[in-house]
């Protein structure tokens, strides 16, 4: 009973065996993703051919399993390529060894340019990694990496897996890999051997030969014969007679009187340094069998001259420096300063200690007060040129951010009519577009940039280059400060601005270019009015309006009665030429009585009569054979007011307001009103020049899909025809209906101008004096790509390479989608001019090459071909093939390259002058080695022997060593037979 009354005392303790333990269950999980990925048996691909593994296409795919805690990665690598025919599989392949077995003994794919380290160790087309998930965690015990193994080793088993599974251990910097493959019978090792120093007696080829042979313990006594490869690379860094070719610009060509020098108009080119920095050549010998090459730590047969494979690859400069790429950049920065141009270029730059001159926002207002002066002394352009005095005196020229010499260059190369003593006017403006067909006209269209021969794009690089070599953000600032000025002493003196398309703004190019297009037309608009105005006092018109008129005084606002005076012999003139000055005023007539009867009162009462005894004013030409349907008149065709041209900015903001008015009818019938100013405008031009008229005559000509004619048979039983308005014309309340009642006859010089230049202009010239230099960069950044693209298109053509072209046909898309839009990211901006300084440093990598092997001083056309080809393939492939090997046109080159650094390093003569020297003891004693040290050997030792016992299957035997300055390594892959040993 003392078991019952003391429990405590005893203690039942139970282990279940069933249970998985934490490595079980990772074994099974390795299991899980093996039969999951579809890895099991023996499936033979196809031979290897020779380059697939460069060029083939590599996939992997990735999975994440634990052991306890411990979060490992398994991936699998595999050359894609499609499996041989499986009929007959099961009895043919029973014991067939796997494929990766195979591949060890594979001579096709040695020293692959570029793959996975383990393909270039082993040759292998299929394997399987397990690593540790994160970069940090290492396995770097004895001990687990032998559970690790065991593991492997296990899934294989059970699975039947017989694609190579490796476990990578210690740091990951290391590439150590450890691994196993398992076939039917047989079993493949792959062990590695790593170390910072090489021991003296491995340093050749008979050294790694004893520890291969002594790792296969092959108890045959006539050893099979081993085949070698051997690959030898040699690097070039010193390019002692080619100096690099890119000419730095010259800045003070800049002001040298000539305008442009390194043109204004031009952005730079071309790396700063060499965008090639090494040349490595890899001397291979791919067949060799030992016994007939001796390499020894006494003696060598390895010379590269008489190796039957050369390759070369280039090093490229990291991020070499490139001037379009370092231009466009720092613009870019501009865009992202706050400051303003007052800030920039201080604030005090109007102030004055006496009362001279006031501050420029007074310069308005002076006009209004009283003045003993000439207004002309008084004017905004005076008021401003005294100012810019002013700016100087206060900044001091050594203080100026750009002296005058520059300045002056630049706005002389932006306005070249300012050369002339009598500005170019009309001419100044330019409509020299490219046709839609060219690709110039898409590029600007698609960046929304500006015509490459237009005055924004002009300012564009101009900014550009003063950013970057003169005087940088606060030089911009000048720069632009000048420009506004410019642009208001033009608008004030009725010049016109050059490098602008005439009409309206162009809406696909970027909103400053559209700003600056708006002014012209308002110059123009004003330059015509002035000038009708003086042509009218030279010809003494009299104020006197003409008695049949037809019009009432009192019905006129002061608006409809200007320039009355001026409507003498002048139908058919567009309404550019009229003059609608505000300085000129006209005398109502006291006879008002000839008037009456044309007001709308009268219209009602069917005064239709009365309308037909209006003169007719304002009319360009008959309309064809249309007559008025109620007088049988010819219809003439009105002058017209032009609509008001409209930048996108307003546009937008018109639309704006439209939307704003809501879906109300209030509010339907007042946007209707607003966007019907036009057409008002219109009917009473067409009422002024045909007297008599009613609207179905108007519709005809506006709108003839409006006036629906069919034929019908009268009384008589004639056909004729008969027409009616649309049925959308008869709508009640139809705003056309409105317009016309309302409509008077005004001739379109009398009426209320549709487009208000001035007011336009100074909002206009207001928009760019406001603008910072970050506003301004980021209006023209799209101009300074468009240029930059162009630039590279033009160099590219030189060097005709065709992966640049793909490339930039890539960058033309991208920035077409980024920069049609407004606002674009600062990152997707980066990227585009990340894209054109790659293929900057491309084309200047092509420069360096063509340069270094001497293209353009082949006097063969066939050997220029091929070093064209060379220095193309160079560029685009990781390494190529050097045809002739170091007998060829190319291999000469380069050994001579080789040659001369090595004279240079050695300071021996160089070669030309050794070839002089008297006697040939001299030429011995300066001789050099024609090739420096090898930088790099690489060897692959093969062979198929039975293991461990004389009486196994022989299997497939492979030792890869590649020997560095500061790395010495040994990828072992040794097979052995499982059921006979």
């Amino acid at each position: 009973m003392a078991a019952d009354s003391e429990p405590e005392s005893e203690v039942f303790e139970l282990t279940d065996f069933t249970t998985a333990s934490e490595w079980e269950r990772f074994i099974s999980r390795v299991e899980e993703v093996l039969n999951d990925w579809k890895l099991i048996g023996n499936s033979l691909g196809k031979p290897l051919e020779k380059g697939i593994f460069t060029s083939g296409t590599w996939e992997e795919k990735s999975d994440d399993i634990f052991f306890a805690d411990f979060k490992f990665s398994v991936t699998h690598h595999y050359l894609v390529q499609e499996s041989i025919d499986k009929e007959g599989k099961d009895e043919v392949l029973e014991d067939v060894l796997p494929q990766s077995m195979q591949d060890l003994l594979c001579m096709n794919n040695d020293f692959p340019p570029r793959a996975h380290c383990l393909v270039r160790w082993y040759g292998l087309r299929e394997f399987v990694v397990l690593a540790p998930a994160a970069n940090s965690d290492a396995v770097l015990s004895e001990s687990k990496c032998n559970l690790l193994l065991s593991s492997v080793s296990i899934a294989l088993g059970n699975t039947g897996c017989q694609v190579p599974l490796f476990v990578q251990i210690h740091h990951k910097w290391r590439r150590m890999y450890v691994g196993e493959c398992q076939g039917p019978g047989v079993r493949t090792d792959f062990e590695m051997v790593h170390l910072r120093k090489v021991p003296n007696q491995y340093t050749h080829l008979s050294g790694l030969l004893d520890i291969f042979k002594s790792k296969i313990g092959c108890p045959l006594t006539p050893l099979p014969p081993v085949s070698i490869a051997i690959r030898l690379t040699y690097v070039l860094q010193d390019w002692q007679q080619y100096f690099w070719p890119q000419q730095p610009p010259d800045i003070d060509a800049l002001v040298g009187g000539e305008v442009g020098g390194l043109e204004f108009g031009k952005l730079p080119f071309g790396a700063c340094e060499d965008p090639i920095s090494e040349l490595h050549l890899a001397t291979t010998w791919p067949h060799l069998t030992e016994g007939i090459i001796v390499d020894n730590d006494v003696y060598s047969d390895l010379d590269p001259l008489q190796a039957p494979h050369w390759s070369v690859r280039v090093r490229k400069a990291d991020n070499p420096q490139c001037l379009l790429g370092d231009f466009v950049t720092e613009f870019f920065k501009v865009c992202r300063r706050k400051e303003s141009t007052d800030e920039i270029l201080g604030r005090s730059t109007f102030e004055e200690e006496g009362r001279e001159i006031a501050d420029i926002t007074h310069a308005l207002s002076k006009l209004t007060e009283p003045a003993p002066v000439p207004i002309h002394k008084l004017s905004v352009s005076n008021m401003v040129h005294t100012a810019k005095k002013k700016i100087k005196k206060h900044r001091g020229v050594e203080e100026s951010p750009l002296n005058n010499d520059v300045l002056n260059t630049i706005l002389l190369f932006l306005f070249p009519d300012a050369a002339s003593e009598k500005p170019l006017d009309g001419t100044s403006s330019m409509d020299n577009n490219p046709s839609s067909e060219s690709e110039e006209y898409n590029l600007y269209n698609q960046f929304k940039s500006a015509p490459s021969d237009s005055l924004t794009y002009k300012l564009a690089l101009c900014l550009c280059m003063i950013n970057f070599y003169h005087g940088g953000l606060k030089g911009v600032a000048h720069l632009w400060q000048e420009f506004v000025l410019e642009m208001r002493f033009r608008w004030e003196n009725d010049y016109l601005i050059p490098g602008l398309a005439s009409g309206p703004p162009d809406l696909r190019c970027c909103l400053l270019h559209q700003k600056l297009q708006m002014l012209n037309c308002c110059i123009e608009r004003k330059k015509a009015r002035d000038e009708k105005r003086k042509t009218s006092i030279s010809d003494n018109v009299t104020n006197t309006y003409p008695r049949d008129a037809g019009r009432s005084g009192d019905q006129l606002g002061p608006d409809n009665l200007k320039d009355m005076d001026k409507e003498k012999g002048e139908v058919g003139k567009s309404w550019d030429s009229w003059s609608d000055s505000e300085e000129e005023f006209f005398e109502c007539l006291s006879d008002t009585e000839e008037f009456k009867g044309n007001g709308p009162e009268s219209g009602k009462k069917g005064g239709l009569k009365e309308m037909a005894n209006l003169k007719p004013e304002g009319r360009l030409n008959q309309h064809g054979k249309l007559t008025l349907l109620h007088n049988g008149e010819p219809l003439y065709i009105p002058v017209t007011q032009e609509p008001a041209p409209m930048t996108e900015d307003l546009l937008e903001e018109q639309s704006e307001v439209l939307a704003k008015l809501g879906t109300s009818a209030e509010g339907a019938h007042l946007r209707a009103r607003m966007q019907s100013a036009c057409l008002l405008s219109d009917m009473e031009s067409f009422k002024a020049a045909n007297p008599g008229c009613c609207l179905e005559d108007f519709v005809r000509w506006y709108s003839p899909r409006d006036y629906i004619e069919e034929e019908v048979i009268d009384e008589k039983g004639n056909t004729v025809l008969k027409g009616e308005l649309s049925a959308r014309m008869k709508i009640p309340s139809n705003m056309w209906v409105e317009a016309w009642e309302t409509a008077k006859p005004v001739p379109a010089r009398r009426q209320r101008r549709l487009f208000d230049d001035t007011r336009e202009a100074e909002k206009v010239l207001h928009y760019l004096a406001m603008q910072k230099p970050a506003d301004l960069a980021r209006h023209l950044l799209p101009c300074v790509i468009h240029a930059a693209v162009l630039k590279v298109k033009e160099e590219e053509g030189l060097e005709n390479i065709s992966s640049v072209k793909k490339i930039i046909k890539q960058i033309i898309s991208h920035s077409s989608k980024v920069l049609h839009f407004p606002n674009p990211e600062d990152k997707k901006l980066e990227e585009i001019i990340h894209q054109i300084t790659n293929v900057e440093a491309l084309i200047a990598r092509a420069r360096s090459l063509k340069a270094k092997f001497g293209t353009e001083r082949c006097e063969q056309e066939e050997e220029r071909e091929d070093l064209e080809r060379f220095v193309s393939c160079l560029l685009e492939q990781p390494e190529v093939l050097v045809v002739g090997a170091g007998r060829g046109h190319a291999g000469r080159i380069i050994h001579k390259l080789f040659v001369n650094a090595q004279r240079a390093a050695a300071m021996a003569p160089p070669e030309e002058e050794q070839k002089r020297m008297g006697s040939a003891e001299e030429r011995r004693q300066n001789s050099v080695s024609d090739f420096p040290p090898p930088a790099g050997r690489e060897l692959i030792l093969r062979t198929t022997v039975p293991r461990p016992a004389p009486y196994s299957r022989a299997l497939p035997q492979r030792m890869y060593s590649v020997l560095t300055k500061e790395d010495f390594r040994l990828a072992g892959a040794f097979s052995s037979d499982t059921s006979f040993f």
